[in-house]
């Protein structure tokens, strides 16, 4: 089985109503691999001190933004997220012509939760990581078997007014700048020739290596790319069925919307099989300041057959109990270390009763499909109104995210 993971997709005005961004990813991985809804406060640190990612330790920033995550459970980096200012960031896996190096670094993982943890916009974010790529590098084994799953990465940068694409290839990436329309990237490659942003030795590298003679049009996608039929097809194919799925809907899409694209398997965008879609993240970004942005979580496999639960950031939220995996003696940071000879049972509450709850809705019909499809759509209407009331008291939404879990369970139950 080739590895294959993950489409993100944004939508900017006027591609949406209601003058919003809306942003979405599905989550592919392994089948077996939990992945955990997890919410982290802000943070202020002292000078000097040091931070613990997956499998290196790098220097800690002043102050951090809180930050909610769908990350697989075992390592301390996330999929995708959200931070309180309203960025949102997705990554890929894309394989190209420069070697990934065996030796352990960044994850592209961890690199998303880093630059939500310390970006105020999407392109801030784009600096923080390229950034950390030049300083750290990226590399490690992205399993927690003892498969060998390595890849450089993509990212899917948004907030209220715009998106970025970032591409990598080691220490070197392109960014692209989106301002409007529609946009969404797979397991390839995608910036061509508008390149807004760059490692400043990205090109000459290029040049040393024969890649790119320096006289042609720099294409970086191009250029960094290489052929390989298996990859290509597949990554090619979803891209092209996601854009597809985003062209449809132009000019009318809405958070509703996006989730019926993760949910669509036909496309191969909600993925079955020993690599799946599991876990699902939408999110509305209004270009209005006064309304808060509003993001969507599964923390379960198969959106199609999930629930997309909405949180969004006030004071005093708590721990989010009951998508968060067990911890096995530490919290955060790193769930990963030391390895386990056996893998532990990483499940967590919500993550339990769903995947008994897969089986009876094979079995006994669509009643309880319904029954959280309902839920659903219940919580988005909820969601249009919260959003649109200026003078709601923001306590009230305080357990927004664990309620819905809570009702979901009973579902299930």
């Amino acid at each position: 089985m080739e590895p294959r993971s993950c489409d993100t997709f944004v939508a900017l005005p006027p591609a949406t109503i209601g003058n919003q961004v809306i942003f979405g990813k599905n989550s592919d991985r392994l089948s077996d691999e939990v992945q955990e809804i997890v919410y982290f406060p802000e943070k202020c640190s002292r000078p000097g001190e040091k931070l613990e990612c997956t499998y290196i330790e790098i220097e800690q920033v002043e102050k951090t933004y809180a930050v909610v995550l769908s990350r697989p459970s075992w390592l301390w980096g996330a999929e995708m997220g959200a931070n309180e200012v309203g960025v949102c960031i997705g990554n890929e896996a894309v394989w190209g012509k420069e070697e990934i190096d065996d030796e352990e670094a960044l994850l592209g993982m961890d690199l998303v939760r880093l630059g939500l943890e310390r970006a105020k916009t999407a392109e801030e974010a784009v600096d923080v990581i390229g950034n950390l790529l030049e300083k750290y590098g990226q590399g490690g084994n992205c399993s927690e078997d003892s498969m060998s799953f390595t890849y450089h990465n993509s990212f899917l940068l948004a907030d209220r007014k715009e998106a970025w694409i970032l591409e990598t290839a080691g220490k070197y990436w392109a960014a692209e700048k989106v301002e409007e329309g529609i946009r969404n990237i797979s397991n390839s490659l995608s910036i061509t020739t508008k390149i807004d942003r760059e490692h400043p030795g990205m090109r000459e590298y290029a040049k040393t290596k024969g890649w790119w003679d320096g006289k042609k049009e720099f294409n970086f996608a191009a250029v960094y790319s290489y052929f390989n039929p298996s990859r290509i097809s597949s990554s090619g194919d979803r891209f092209c069925e996601g854009y597809k799925l985003l062209r449809k809907h132009k000019g009318s899409m809405t958070a509703e919307t996006m989730m019926e694209i993760l949910c669509d398997k036909k496309s191969g965008i909600n993925m079955e099989g020993g690599f799946m879609t599991t876990g699902s993240m939408v999110s509305i970004l209004p270009q209005d300041l006064k309304q808060p942005c509003c993001h969507f979580f599964t923390g379960t496999p198969d959106p199609s057959r999930s629930f997309f639960k909405p949180f969004i950031f006030v004071p005093h939220i708590q721990k989010l109990i009951k998508t968060m995996s067990p911890s096995f003696g530490s919290e955060d940071p790193v769930k990963c270390k030391p390895r386990f000879q056996t893998k532990p049972d990483r499940r967590h509450e919500l993550y339990k009763k769903h995947e008994t709850a897969l089986s009876a809705m094979e079995t006994k019909g669509k009643a309880m499909l319904e029954q959280i499809k309902h839920l659903e759509k219940q919580k988005l209407k909820e969601v249009e109104s919260i959003m649109k009331d200026t003078n709601l008291d923001k306590s009230s939404l305080v357990l927004l995210f664990s309620e819905c879990v809570e009702e979901e369970i009973k579902v299930y139950e």
